[in-house]
């Protein structure tokens, strides 16, 4: 039986679902944010596009997105070292304006029709080295902003919803922009969508974040060794992670050869890939609402495991699909799929954490989610110039369900091994344990 406290059961519909926001900081953040990631998928199918049309080849979009995460998957663990130790707050305004910097840069030059495969690649690799410290230091600074823990999984799933929302309208603009005036201007949205998030992390108050204080001085690779050592020594940690990152080698670069099925499958163009990545983001953004109403973390497990299975039979379905509207419905179920497993790993994963491991635990989290993407984008790429691209995404999808399986036999142990943590922080009563 699920135990759900008082405070839980005295909100209802929408104040269930955005408690949240009652956090004035959190609120600052959902804002900003919000008008951001608008642009930043407006970038995203604005490069892919672009790559496309210079090269006409699926190994190069597997490339410039290999260029995109190789940073992250590198530094990202060290990264997440130094957000324990460094003020988010700060290290996070920093990233938004680095940022913005590149995406004027990539505005510059499409705008002037300067722009080449190499400074997609230079500037793409730029972007990685940003995420690289942005990334870890944006799911960890959630708790800092949110005032009540028991609204932590709220925040992380409203996140999801926001990320869905704008995944759902930023292409769909991406691709009436390229279509009407070219890549550039949405380049441009993106660079100057940055402004609202820089603003809205100055108006924040942030108390200041007491750091627990080592017995004896460690370096970074000691500091990053405890907390692998941590991570992976937890078998709840370690699977969500191992899953996490198989889905996101196996199933995730579906992205990157999104512009080879609307062109030579689905004989589109621009406009048919923001169908197609707005139609993903709108089942990410349904999946994101469902978290968001549920009112504790309790449940989450056999979330994480079930949504694997439904994101590989979405990829087949689409990889078969020779028609819009089947494609746009399997990719309406990628989307929900998908956002249900990265989002529920997250709050599992912020719920169960040490305070002072959070930034390294985080890290792992995005090189599992962000970081195995590299490798998967130039497999992909790879492998669909040799066996095609509905070839490729089968076997994703068919990687994706055995994930599901396996992970589905492990969920009772790891119940119980987690059982305790959600005792002693009062998400289930004592007599339950």
């Amino acid at each position: 039986m699920k135990f759900v406290s008082p405070k839980q059961l005295e909100l209802t519909g929408l104040g269930l679902t955005f408690r949240a926001l009652k956090s004035r900081n959190y609120r600052l953040f959902f804002a900003g944010q919000g008008i951001s990631l608008i642009g930043t998928w407006m970038t995203m199918t604005a490069t892919i596009w672009l790559v496309y049309q210079l090269t006409d080849s699926a190994l190069w979009l597997g490339v410039v997105g290999f260029a995109n995460q190789i940073p992250n998957f590198i530094l990202t663990p060290f990264a997440g070292v130094l957000v324990d130790r460094w003020n988010r707050h700060r290290t996070l305004v920093i990233t938004q304006i680095l940022a913005m910097i590149q995406s004027l840069a990539l505005a510059a030059l499409a705008l002037t029709g300067t722009i080449t495969i190499w400074h997609l690649i230079f500037l793409s690799i730029f972007q990685g080295l940003i995420s690289a410290f942005d990334m870890p230091t944006r799911q960890a600074f959630v708790v800092e902003i949110v005032e009540k823990r028991e609204d932590l999984g709220n925040a992380i799933a409203l996140n999801s919803s926001l990320f869905s929302g704008a995944r759902l309208i930023g292409p769909a603009i991406a691709g009436l922009l390229i279509a009407a005036v070219g890549s550039g201007t949405c380049f441009l949205v993106d660079g100057l969508s940055y402004i609202p998030v820089i603003m809205a992390l100055l108006a924040m108050k942030i108390a200041p974040r007491k750091l627990v204080q080592p017995q004896t001085r460690e370096n970074i690779w000691q500091k990053l060794t405890a907390g692998f050592r941590y991570a992976f020594g937890f078998p709840p940690i370690r699977s969500i992670l191992l899953l996490l990152a198989l889905i996101s080698f196996m199933g995730m670069p579906y992205t990157v050869l999104a512009p080879v099925f609307a062109t030579k499958v689905l004989q589109g163009d621009s406009h048919t890939l923001g169908f197609l990545m707005a139609f993903s983001g709108l089942g990410s953004l349904i999946g994101g609402i469902y978290l968001s109403s549920r009112p504790s973390v309790l449940g989450l497990g056999k979330i994480i495991a079930v949504a694997p299975a439904l994101l590989g039979a979405g990829l087949i379905a689409f990889a078969l699909s020779k028609v819009l509207w089947l494609s746009l419905l399997a990719m309406l179920l990628v989307g929900f799929s998908l956002i249900l497993n990265v989002s529920s790993s997250n709050t599992i994963l912020q719920t169960i954490v040490e305070e002072d491991k959070r930034g390294r635990v985080m890290s792992f989290y995005t090189m599992a989610f962000i970081g195995m993407v590299t490798f998967g984008n130039l497999l992909a790429g790879s492998l669909a110039s040799k066996i095609g691209a509905p070839a490729t995404l089968t076997i994703g999808g068919l990687f994706c369900i055995l994930g599901s399986i396996i992970f589905t036999k492990q969920l009772p142990s790891l119940r119980r091994l987690i059982r305790p943590i959600y005792t002693k922080i009062g998400l289930i009563p004592e007599a339950s344990s």
